[in-house]
């Protein structure tokens, strides 16, 4: 009798601590759930607003045309609006978490990727970010890795290689700079070398602390411009990498946008990926000229007609336009993990209007426009007619986009015109039927570029 009187009292006691551990509990979840719900708020209330709207209103608001099916079935839209939500949801929920952490900077700290090929302008774009102090911007530190592992082109030797490319764009964009010397030829000696490409274009690589006093007897085949410093201590640069709010890159060596996916998802990133593109015709036109002994054929085949172009050569232009056009439609479809950090710019439209352009990559990039990059784009925009050398960032830019109309033979642009047909198209390139209509400069080549391609 004594055994079952004593039982009760044990569970109510048992029952007592279970209830204050859960009002612990209760307290704490409540306490970070208010965190989550007042940051996704406005969120959840976009999403809602998307759910009550019809299939066709949706359709709509997404620039495309409203199929059948949705049209008949209601539900299978707001499925699918549901499921981009909370994909989009569930990684706003990790970088959340990641705040929460805390790392006592308040301010989003924002990663841009400039996505080009050669030629296309992408030097000049880039230093719209190279200009803003707190970026810290790199200019092509890929080309290390492309020097140093060899891939072949096409199957899956390409995809080897664009795998590489993006861890190491993942790394450096951490601010791992240390990821480089295992690529870079000589390797560093205590994390000193004289050899980081084009260093010279990157000012967060040549300002204090990381310019350090230069060294006699040591030759640097890649220096800063406008002072001496002595070899890139990777120490120090990685340092002032993670001292600077954003980090910026550029790179022409990916053309899969889908292989970038991990970087967008990575919750230590957040990755604005800018495309930047340019008329097929101009690129050859500006390749020849800049990397003169690789386009030899092509020189011949022009102007005397007996070296007749190699049908792999036709077809690796034709495999170059496709990768870009791809990458292009798969950006401009918004998949969730894509969402909000995609944009593709064309050349032409920077060179025409700079400044603008520069505030609508920004505003994308969630970045302040700063009067140092605006003072940049005035003095550089504006070159003399004699200042625009192959790889200057000087440009009479509303004179230098058609430049190449002038110069390029009209059998050459044909070629290019039936390779790139279908990535012309895309992008609003026109073709020209004649001789007299590629040199008409009253003609325009270039269609109206869609507000679509800049949200």
């Amino acid at each position: 009798m004594e055994i079952r009187r004593a039982l009760p009292q044990d569970f109510r006691e048992l029952l007592h601590c279970l209830k204050m551990r859960s009002k612990y509990a209760v307290l704490l979840v409540f306490v970070v759930g208010l965190v989550i719900i007042e940051k996704e708020n406005n969120f959840i209330s976009r999403v809602s607003d998307k759910l009550k709207q019809s299939p066709q209103a949706l359709a709509e608001t997404n620039g495309t045309e409203a199929s059948p099916a949705l049209a008949e079935n209601g539900s299978l839209a707001s499925l699918q609006e549901l499921d981009a939500a909370f994909s989009q949801l569930r990684s706003h929920l990790r970088n959340i978490t990641l705040q929460l952490a805390g790392d006592g900077d308040p301010r989003p700290r924002r990663h841009v990727l400039l996505m080009a090929t050669t030629r296309t302008g992408s030097s000049f774009v880039g230093e719209f970010f190279n200009q803003q102090g707190s970026i810290f911007y790199l200019f092509e530190p890929l080309w290390h890795i492309e020097r140093t592992v060899s891939f072949e082109p096409g199957g899956a030797n390409a995809v080897g290689s664009a795998l590489v490319y993006r861890d190491v764009l993942k790394q450096l964009l951490l601010c791992d700079l240390y990821i480089l010397e295992s690529f870079i030829s000589p390797a560093p000696e205590g994390h000193l070398t004289p050899f980081m490409f084009r260093r010279g274009s990157s000012r967060s690589l040549c300002e204090e602390p990381v310019c350090t006093p230069s060294a006699k007897k040591v030759f640097e085949k890649y220096h800063c411009k406008n002072r001496h410093c002595g070899p890139l201590n990777i120490t120090l640069a990685a340092e002032a990498c993670r001292r600077k709010q954003h980090v910026a890159l550029k790179t022409v060596r990916i053309r899969q946008l889908e292989f970038l996916q991990p970087l967008v998802e990575d919750p230590r990133l957040d990755v604005r990926i800018i495309q930047l593109v340019r008329d097929p015709r101009a690129v050859l036109a500006s390749r020849m000229v800049a990397f003169s002994g690789k386009y030899e054929t092509w020189k011949k085949w022009a102007s005397e007609g007996e070296a007749p172009l190699r049908e792999e050569e036709v077809q690796r232009l034709r495999g170059n336009c496709e990768s870009i056009r791809l990458s292009a439609e798969l950006g401009l479809r918004r998949p969730g993990w894509l969402r909000g950090r995609y944009m593709l710019v064309r050349y032409e439209d920077v060179a025409q209007a700079p400044l603008q352009k520069a505030e609508e990559m920004y505003r994308f990039a969630g970045l302040p426009l700063t009067p140092q990059v605006e003072e940049w784009i005035s003095k550089n925009t504006q070159a003399p007619r004699d200042g625009n050398g192959v790889y200057s960032t000087r440009k009479n830019s509303s004179e230098q986009f058609e430049k190449w109309r002038f110069s390029i033979p009209f059998k050459l642009a044909q070629v290019v015109q039936d390779a790139c047909a279908p990535a012309m198209r895309f992008f609003g390139y026109k073709l020209a039927s004649s001789p007299a209509a590629l040199a008409n400069r009253s003609f325009s080549l270039l269609e109206e570029a869609q507000p679509s391609w800049v949200t």
